[in-house]
């Protein structure tokens, strides 16, 4: 069966456009006006990823945010939002957001976007995920290039499965700190840059201009899967 996705946006034009086309790929749409009705829906038929507006009439998109994670829902959620700035999205990621798309988009990136998150996510059993001439594979935490396995320290397979584990999902700086460093650690940005730039030297063509670990200029790195 397809995935459910259900939109949470006050904005009846981006609805419809929406629910059209998320439609033409195949996809169910459930849609939402307001943040107690987005909540309501979740409760009563938990959907398979939410797009969600911070700009809601009721409540603001990030307490909803929270309310969705609190709740012990895991389902992947998207903030759509005119709200670009560089703290809106940190403060989103942080509290429990997927990824995030600012309006205006193309609805291209934005289908690209549902499908990763929809994709199986990483795993212990997951089968190798290969990008390029690199190939990881967390099963038997072997990472080749070329087919050269690639001799990686503890700290950067750390880093590295954990940015596999989610591709093309930007992870903020804090939260790839706090897993790999642990919580004492979550302000040590200069730790992160270093062990990033280390992972670029073995896995990259040309560590300077990177394709595979990405930069999201003040907010985090994702790993790129295409």
């Amino acid at each position: 069966m397809s995935a459910r996705i259900l939109v949470i946006d006050d904005e009846a034009q981006i609805r419809k456009f929406l629910r059209i086309s998320l439609g033409a790929q195949g996809y169910r749409v459930a849609e939402a006006a307001s943040a107690a009705q987005g909540l309501a829906a979740i409760d009563q038929a938990p959907p398979d990823l939410v797009v969600l507006d911070l700009g809601l009439p009721d409540r603001d998109g990030q307490e909803v945010l929270s309310s969705i994670r609190q709740a012990g829902f895991t389902m992947p959620v998207i903030v759509l939002s005119v709200r670009a700035g560089e703290m809106d999205k940190v403060e989103a990621l942080d509290r429990g957001a997927n990824d995030y798309v600012s309006k205006p988009f193309g609805v291209a990136e934005l289908m690209a976007r549902i499908r990763a998150l929809l994709r199986p996510r990483a795993g212990p059993q997951s089968p190798p995920l290969t990008v390029g001439s690199v190939v990881i594979d967390c099963a038997r935490t072997v990472v080749t290039r070329a087919g050269a396995e690639v001799r990686l320290s503890k700290r950067e397979w750390a880093l590295l499965r954990l940015l596999a584990g989610q591709p093309d999902h930007v992870l903020t700086h804090k939260h790839i700190l706090r897993e790999v460093w642990g919580p004492a650690h979550v302000d040590d940005t200069a730790y992160l840059r270093v062990y990033v730039n280390q992972l670029r030297q073995k896995l990259e063509d040309d560590p300077a201009s990177p394709r595979l670990i990405v930069t999201d200029p003040g907010v985090g790195y994702r790993l790129k899967s295409e």
